[in-house]
């Protein structure tokens, strides 16, 4: 047996099959490189899925750093990198607002979910979008608007409904007396990339200031700078404010992190005993972000990801046996008339990693200071691949 497969056989013996896992095994990283347990190096486009901001062992140093001072108090204190952050990710927005903290995209997905209820004041129901994914939370799973992450799961969480993505005539038909809120990925990642249209955004925006609801993004993957603005819905609508935002994936650049933003007049909606976590906003998690955003505005990250995705996309529709590409910054699928998950694999085979979409799309998500030579070296893995 080689060592990767040595690994994955202890991996399956001893931890749970939660996940449809190709057969690699990753040992060390540097940059947009990874390595296996066998030393073949692979370019990595799949980024962590938009997690790896900064790449491979680009946080050593405040790891070191930040452990060695403070690491966890609890949130029954105050403590100086969480205010810093949350002053950092209210300037980044633009708007008035506030910061909940957490550790993850699905945790932070929860906090709009009661910020939804708390101000709906008896109103509970939220309206979400077909193709969504708003993370694996028995609430998460509910607001999804896909049908797989469901089965198995009944009876789950009343009051979301689903309707069809970018048709402002039906989501204006389905509120009701009990909607407080609408929730949607500006870009939607998990279904095969797909964005909102500008006139949608402006659109839900008008129609919530009518009817009293709130607006509310979720942009887990899409946000943190990998649309070219920190905020993806800015590449879209950049007149459009949401009332309140989810953040984690890349936040903390690798380090488990999430975030909730929220505008005023809701950002004390939450009060003390409403709402809480254990480990979110922890000094050690906080200066890691702080480090990852002064690094994504001091290296001119944004724009990198704005100027290089415009490329990657151009490169990837010249590719033989590519049906469609879509996408914004460096948050991209491509369209197979083939399934995408063989296509993967034999990605792999040529060194290079993707991310699987829906059924028929790779995703790339790779990191925002990604070079022009790395991504004219992914087309090319990817088009041998596809040959």
């Amino acid at each position: 047996m080689t060592k990767t497969e040595q690994l994955i056989a202890e991996f399956d013996k001893y931890v749970m099959p939660t996940y449809g896992r190709l057969p690699l095994a990753f040992v060390r990283g540097a940059g947009s490189r990874v390595w296996d347990a066998d030393g073949n190096e692979y370019l990595d486009f799949g980024g962590g899925i938009a997690v790896n901001v900064l790449g491979h062992a680009a946080l050593t140093q405040v790891l070191l750093e930040a452990s060695s001072k403070l690491v966890h108090v609890s949130n029954l204190y105050y403590t100086e990198p969480q205010g810093r952050l949350a002053k950092k990710l209210v300037e980044l927005v633009g708007a008035p607002g506030k910061v909940f903290f957490c550790n993850s995209g699905g945790e932070a997905n929860e906090a709009q979910f009661k910020l939804a209820r708390k101000f709906g004041n008896g109103r509970y129901e939220t309206l979400t979008f077909t193709g969504s994914f708003h993370g694996r939370t028995m609430a998460g799973i509910s607001a999804t608007g896909q049908e797989k992450v469901k089965h198995g799961f009944a009876p789950l969480l009343e009051g979301f409904r689903h309707v069809p993505f970018n048709d402002l005539a039906a989501v204006a038909n389905a509120v009701g007396p009990k909607t407080a809120a609408i929730l949607l990925e500006p870009i939607q990642g998990e279904s095969g990339i797909k964005p909102a249209t500008p006139e949608f955004l402006r659109g839900l925006r008008r129609l919530c200031d009518e009817k009293n609801l709130l607006l509310q993004f979720d942009e887990v993957q899409c946000g943190i700078g990998r649309t070219g603005n920190f905020c993806g819905w800015r590449s879209i609508a950049p007149d459009v404010v949401p009332d309140s935002i989810s953040w984690a994936k890349g936040l903390a650049g690798g380090f488990p992190m999430g975030a909730m933003w929220a505008r005023q007049p809701y950002q004390d909606v939450l009060g003390p005993g409403t709402h809480a976590t254990t480990f979110g906003g922890t000094p050690l998690a906080c200066s890691v972000a702080l480090a990852v955003l002064e690094q994504i505005e001091k290296a001119g990250l944004m724009a990198n990801a704005k100027a290089l995705g415009d490329y990657f996309i151009q490169c990837l529709k010249t590719v033989p046996g590519v049906k469609e590409v879509r996408g914004i910054g460096l948050m991209i699928g491509v369209e197979l008339p083939v399934e995408s998950k063989p296509v993967l694999l034999k990605m792999a085979e040529h060194g290079l990693i993707g991310v699987q979409a829906g059924t028929h799309v790779v995703r790339f998500l790779p990191a925002l200071n990604v070079t022009r030579a790395e991504v004219d070296e992914a087309v090319e893995k990817f088009a041998r691949a596809l040959a």
